[in-house]
């Protein structure tokens, strides 16, 4: 009986074995150094800023990933994205809302290109536009120089109308995998970068890829002056600075690395007075979650990435929330950071400052969407 018993349990080790070093996985891991995380230290000490936000309901939906301004008859409508397809218009003074269309896909990034027609990322079909008063859809691009936009994420448009957008994936398709964290979990394990900028010209219908190389590129905000696009790597907990006009053109530069949490958005902010010099233009970045102690210590270990993918789901390194917008200027100086280290609105990908003070703080998950009145720091 014992001779049985040490034979089914050698045999039951080694099936495990085998299954945890052998069974197919779908990325193939790439090494990388991850710096050394500072935590929350120095510029992003703890504060509570972003605690007991107001919550607004944004009908049966989930995760209001992005937020758009239209200012309109001296005041303001808020638009939001949704992870069932929806385009959701909100009055902020009485909360009311009214959904105004369904893309048919899961819109990410948005922003308005004029006064009616709202262009939007959307990570299932591509770079699509909404006229948010007739609610009339239109796909303007899915593809690029004959390769499939897999996952579009996030968008802003330049001075002249150029769009620009990110393709955050060109291996993990968001529809193809099912969702959209689930494609980006895989973007990040693997690290081979395969993240893209691109750009979409109205005038001539033309995409084109602007910048590659991201380990999933994500956040996407153009400088006021036209002539450089910031960009977030949520895979190295970066932003870059990518000319795309002007005498810099085709340069490209890290403005802020070593970030304490995973970067998602990033919206413009309000002007800032800094000592020599007046009218800076700032940009809100969120961190939609701590980083990973795990993911950064087996950063050099592809071995060790394979196989955490062959655990059960609950058994893997998992996000741990933290409500953190991080203010910078286009070179990289932090400005203030707003936290909520509870993580009580969960996921919290951006924000975006309205005419009347209040923040408005997007989400990856959370079922309402939150603001909070602060005074711009200028």
């Amino acid at each position: 009986m014992m001779k049985k018993f040490l034979f089914g349990a050698g045999a039951v080790i080694a099936l495990t074995g085998a299954y945890l070093t052998l069974w197919p996985v779908p990325i193939d891991p790439a090494p990388w150094d991850a710096e050394a995380s500072l935590g929350y230290t120095g510029d992003f000490a703890p504060n509570t800023t972003l605690a007991d936000m107001e919550r607004i309901a944004i009908g049966q939906t989930y995760g209001p990933e992005d937020v758009a301004i239209r200012e309109k008859d001296g005041g303001y409508e808020v638009y939001v994205s949704g992870h069932k397809g929806e385009i959701i218009k909100i009055d902020p003074v009485t909360l009311t809302r009214t959904t105004i269309t369904n893309t048919g896909g899961v819109p990410l990034g948005i922003e308005f290109a004029n006064e009616t027609d709202l262009i939007v990322a959307d990570a299932y079909l591509g770079l699509m536009s909404v006229n948010v008063d007739t609610g009339a859809v239109n796909l303007l691009t899915n593809s690029v120089d004959g390769t499939p936009i897999l996952y579009a994420d996030d968008v802003d448009i330049a001075p002249n109308g150029v769009i620009y957008f990110s393709d955050a994936s060109t291996k993990f398709g968001a529809k193809a995998i099912g969702s959209t964290m689930a494609a980006s979990l895989l973007e990040i394990m693997e690290h081979r970068k395969t993240g893209r900028v691109l750009s979409y010209d109205p005038r001539d219908g033309v995409t084109r890829v602007v910048a590659d190389g991201f380990s999933f590129s994500n956040g996407v905000a153009m400088h006021p002056d036209g002539q450089s696009l910031l960009v977030v790597e949520t895979g190295t907990y970066s932003v870059h600075r990518i000319w795309v006009d002007g005498p810099r053109k085709g340069k490209r530069e890290v403005i802020i690395g070593n970030l304490p949490g995973f970067p998602d958005n990033i919206n413009p902010g309000p002007l800032v007075d800094l000592p020599n010099v007046t009218s800076v233009p700032t940009f809100y970045v969120g961190l939609i979650s701590q980083r990973s102690d795990w993911l950064d210590a087996n950063a050099r270990k592809p071995f060790m990435r394979k196989l955490a993918m062959r655990l059960p789901e609950r058994l893997r390194p998992s996000a741990v929330d933290y409500t953190h917008i991080v203010q910078i200027t286009a070179d990289g100086q932090v400005i203030q950071t707003l936290q909520d280290p509870s993580g009580d609105y969960p996921q919290a990908t951006g924000a975006v400052m309205a005419p009347d003070g209040h923040l408005y703080v997007s989400s990856l998950s959370a079922t309402t969407l939150a603001r909070k009145q602060l005074n711009p720091k200028n």
